[in-house]
């Protein structure tokens, strides 16, 4: 099979990469033409992923539409608030015939719709789109490095995510299948605000006590969500939700903490996001997690204090201290 990569930013550029050395014929498209240029010439994309050379598996596109027009299944890594203008220039170039996989966890601004529910409003209208997205506790660097990771892979067709399992699973990246697109999209994307909040609490050095009950309250604010649209109890259990939610929270890799840690130390937020070169999805996706909770009457606490930090200027140490001295109540 061949495979097209749309993004090469550091997690398209892994999971070229990684097809690659399946020996998968993967064609990857690099929006900047500064890095494309010299990733053509080095084979590297110092830019994102430096230190290491793409297999000969892998060639180079700048023109989106030959990127991805020839190969049996598209892979999408770019951004959430790129992502309806990616899908639309791609949408001529694709048919009904090809697989696509959402590879991005997080939630378009206003319409507050999941990546694959975008990719359906802007597919339908030429061709039946087969949809799939992928998700679960996955540092690039370490996927590159083939430290052994778990991933789920899930669509409303379980046969074709049984297809992009046994097509992408190696000795270092097992994957494994759901069909609950609805629950691994929105575990994907809501565990970013979640680790802002893990990373101010590591900021203030409040300890692991405090990690532990943000990481535990977190993930049942997120399953309230999930539930009331439409996801699967269980799917919050594996490695879609409590286990990216684990990673996100305590890895040191992980931008969005990497936010949460700055906002303690009192940096703003435009200091914040000037001085990353990749995207943390937490900062937007905070906005779709607050109105989402408000337009379906869930409660989560741990999501509105992060809103009222980022976008309030709320004091970080106010918030938790807000968090912990709300009304007692039962667990469940």
């Amino acid at each position: 099979m061949k495979a097209s990569v749309i993004g090469g930013g550091t997690w398209g550029s892994v999971f070229a990469l990684h097809l690659g050395r399946l020996n998968i014929e993967t064609q990857l498209w690099i929006r900047e033409h500064d890095v494309y240029e010299e990733t053509i010439r080095n084979r590297e994309n110092t830019a994102f992923l430096p230190g290491f050379l793409f297999p000969p598996p892998v060639s180079f596109f700048h023109d989106i539409k030959k990127a991805a027009s020839s190969t049996e299944i598209v892979f999408i890594a770019v951004p959430s608030k790129f992502s309806r203008r990616i899908y639309e220039q791609l949408a001529p170039s694709l048919s009904s015939a090809q697989i696509i996989v959402s590879l991005t966890k997080g939630i378009e601004k206003n319409s507050l719709k999941r990546m694959s529910e975008v990719m359906e409003e802007v597919f339908s209208p030429l061709f039946t789109p087969r949809i799939a997205a992928l998700s679960g506790p996955s540092f690039a660097l370490e996927v590159v490095q083939n430290h052994p990771t778990a991933v789920v892979v899930a669509s409303k067709d379980l046969n074709l995510a049984k297809k992009i399992q046994h097509l992408i699973s190696s000795v270092s990246f097992r994957v494994y299948t759901s069909k609950d697109i609805i629950g691994v999209e929105l575990g994907g994307a809501l565990k970013n605000v979640i680790a802002i909040a893990a990373g101010i609490s590591d900021s203030l050095e409040f300890g692991n006590n405090s990690n532990a009950a943000l990481v535990t309250r977190g993930i049942s604010e997120i399953k309230r969500l999930g539930i009331k649209l439409g996801a699967r109890m269980e799917t919050f259990s594996g490695l879609a939700g409590i286990g990216d939610l684990v990673l996100t929270c305590t890895g040191k890799l992980s931008r969005n903490r990497y936010v949460g840690y700055q906002l303690g130390k009192e940096k703003t937020l435009a200091e914040i996001v000037s001085s990353m070169k990749m995207v943390a999805e937490g900062i937007s996706t905070t906005l779709s997690a607050r109105q989402l909770a408000k337009r379906e009457e869930v409660e989560m606490p741990i999501s509105e204090q992060v809103y009222q930090v980022l976008y309030k200027n709320k004091n970080p140490k106010r918030a938790l201290q807000d968090l912990m001295s709300r009304k007692l109540k039962e667990e469940y």
